[in-house]
């Protein structure tokens, strides 16, 4: 989203930044400082695949499962690889983000039908993300979760405030965030005593051994491959860089596509850190381990209070981080599809909203979070299908249509989506699944 007005004091940063991508994109400028004016749209996107539903499901993983369930993380990475780059390469090429492609292309009923889809997807990230913040609040100061939702929500807001003065200040928030959680987790690792070999084995060695196993690898593909970001992610590259020639559009979707590799990349390395920390630390004697709450306090005993508190910074660091995020992308969701723009702070009631009456009713937080996921995994589909029919228009990419290998391989990934989908739909209504216990 672009805003409508910046302060002259860090509308500079932006108009810095964008000043030089365009002598990058021109030759006229190289090397390190060049190279990062590019870095931004991938980061903030990458926070959707680390937020607090992955927390949630990641740990069910690890602390029920060991290392058999990290090829299902790689896959669901690999996934929101392609399906990211393309949402970037849309948003590139044609000016506009997927929300608007959808709403000027497809039939006035399949556009509702599709926002109505998407809001429900929005309010259940908010609700994982929102959730997970005062969860991680709310265990380090001691308070009611209600409290830590309230303190969330103020902090949130204020960071949704620095979207006012450009994109460049909030992409430089959100990396810092992503940041402390990469180093949390790079701390966990090195305290952790991780079997390496049972987790390449996990990593490479497909296999789901019974029905609770698919219900959480499809609460991972949800809590992964998010449909938020997939919208959001043609948002921040669509009017970024100013009236790109087509040898420059080439280039910043070059550039775009090493900013996902690398972005999402960290972010894969990070959930497969989530399951390997559960597996060694729970699978072992505590593998009814499922809640967040319940794996912070028994990591004290387990591995000590440095990965007590590692675990306990990254998650308050995820849950704001992609709650500021998550609202963005709500945010060009509604505008996308129905040309409706409503301020930043009642849209942040809006998807907030659910977060605080599951909490009032006394649902179990982290039973929420994976349900969420659960939630977001159904939705997925949506984005994922109009992704690859616009992506595969000629008459809206023109040169940068994609490929038979990349349309295939979207295609697939897809099909993937939807077949565990619908097996986790078959086990809801009671109709057997054959390989499954």
């Amino acid at each position: 989203m672009q805003p409508t007005s910046q302060p002259r004091n860090t509308a500079s940063l932006t108009d810095r930044t964008r000043s030089t991508m365009t002598e990058a994109l021109a030759g006229r400028r190289r090397g390190p400082r060049a190279l990062l004016s590019f870095v931004g749209p991938a980061v903030i996107a990458s926070v959707a695949y680390i937020d607090p539903g992955n927390y949630a499901t990641n740990i069910q993983a690890g602390a029920g499962y060991g290392y058999m369930l990290l090829w299902v993380v790689l896959m669901a990475n690999l996934i929101a690889m392609l399906f990211q780059a393309l949402s970037a390469r849309l948003g590139i090429v044609t000016g506009k983000n997927l929300a608007e492609l959808c709403r000027d292309h497809f039939p006035r009923p399949v556009v509702w039908v599709m926002w109505g889809i998407s809001e429900v997807a929005a309010m259940a990230t908010d609700l994982a993300e929102f959730l997970g913040g005062a969860i991680g609040l709310a265990l380090l100061f001691g308070l009611p979760l209600m409290q830590g939702m309230i303190a969330t929500a103020v902090i949130t807001y204020a960071i949704l405030m620095v979207e006012q003065r450009g994109f460049r200040p909030m992409e430089l928030v959100i990396g810092t965030f992503v940041a402390i959680i990469g180093l949390c987790y790079l701390a966990e690792m090195l305290i952790a005593p991780v079997d390496w070999g049972g987790a390449l084995t996990g990593l490479v060695t497909p296999g789901l051994p019974d029905t609770a196993a698919l219900t959480i690898a499809v609460g991972i593909i949800g809590a992964t491959v998010m449909p938020h970001a997939i919208y959001l992610h043609s948002g921040l590259t669509q009017a970024r860089a100013t009236n790109p020639t087509a040898g420059e559009r080439r280039r910043l979707v070059r550039f775009s596509n090493i900013e996902v590799i690398v972005a999402l990349a960290v972010a894969g390395m990070v959930n497969m850190a989530m399951v390997i920390m559960a597996a060694s630390a729970f699978h072992q004697g505590h593998a009814e381990v499922a809640e967040i709450e319940t794996a912070y306090h028994m990591l004290t005993p387990l591995l000590g209070a440095a990965a007590a508190g590692a675990f306990l910074v990254s998650l308050i660091a995820s849950g704001i981080s992609s709650s500021v995020v998550g609202t963005m992308a709500g945010q060009m969701i509604m505008q996308g599809f129905l040309r409706i723009h409503v301020p930043i702070w009642l849209r942040r009631v809006v998807t907030m909203a659910p977060a605080f009456a599951i909490v009032a009713m006394g649902v179990n937080a982290t039973e929420a979070l994976v349900l969420s996921q659960v939630v977001l995994s159904i939705a997925l589909p949506v984005p994922m299908v109009a992704l690859v029919i616009f992506t595969g228009r000629r008459d809206l990419m023109g040169e940068h249509v994609t490929g038979p290998l990349m349309r295939g391989l979207a295609v697939l990934g897809s099909v993937v989506v939807l077949g565990l989908n619908f097996v986790l739909l078959a086990g809801f209504f009671g109709i057997s699944v054959p390989g499954l216990g």
